[in-house]
């Protein structure tokens, strides 16, 4: 027997063997009231599961923040103005280039032909920011943001230029910070020269 035939006949068999499987999995389903109850039991198990993990690793994700947010306060912020500003410029940096990094990979690929001349592409794919890169993005607006003169000004700016996920937890940091003043919302004195950040 030719080797050939042996694989042709091994792989005909396996997938009549996976087709009967279906086939009896799908009259079992819809025939047996036993193993409908079974499968739902499962299918709820499974997404309780998935459900106590989400919620799990949400709230080890703010811990994280509720001890990053602590930890730049401990740190300190600049107090002079041209030490303000070019702290303010650096965070924002670091946090943008965080954000690029997280969001978009760069591929370099080169043309392979001997007729075309080499030459070197970028093309960029899409990749979710993992948590630890939106962390620390995050904490890097939210260190601008505490120096920032008008911060009210600075987060309607990060609402149309920070991707969401990264907003999301700028969005817990400023919740967790009872010190940081956004203009009219909370800000005790009312005055309208004032800078707003403590």
């Amino acid at each position: 027997m030719k080797t050939s035939t042996l694989v042709a006949a091994s792989a005909g068999t396996i997938i009549t063997g996976l087709l009967a499987y279906a086939v009896y999995f799908d009259h079992k389903r819809q025939t047996d009231p036993e193993f409908r109850k079974a499968l739902k039991k499962n299918n709820r198990r499974l997404a309780r599961a998935v459900q106590e993990e989400a919620e799990a690793q949400g709230a080890m994700e703010r811990e994280i923040i509720k001890k990053v947010v602590q930890q730049a306060k401990d740190e300190g912020f600049p107090t002079d103005l041209e030490e303000k500003e070019a702290y303010f410029m650096g965070q924002v940096a670091k946090g943008e280039g965080l954000c690029a990094e997280g969001m978009f990979l760069p591929l370099m690929a080169a043309m392979r032909s001997s007729e075309v001349p080499k030459i070197l592409y970028l093309r960029f794919t899409y990749q979710p920011i993992g948590s630890a890169d939106k962390i620390e993005a995050a904490l890097a607006f939210y260190k601008a943001l505490k120096v920032y003169p008008q911060p009210k000004d600075l987060i309607s700016i990060y609402d149309k230029t920070v991707p969401k996920e990264v907003l999301e937890v700028l969005a817990e940091m400023v919740a967790m910070d009872a010190g940081l003043k956004l203009g009219s919302f909370t800000s005790e004195s009312g005055s309208v020269d004032g800078h707003g950040v403590e």
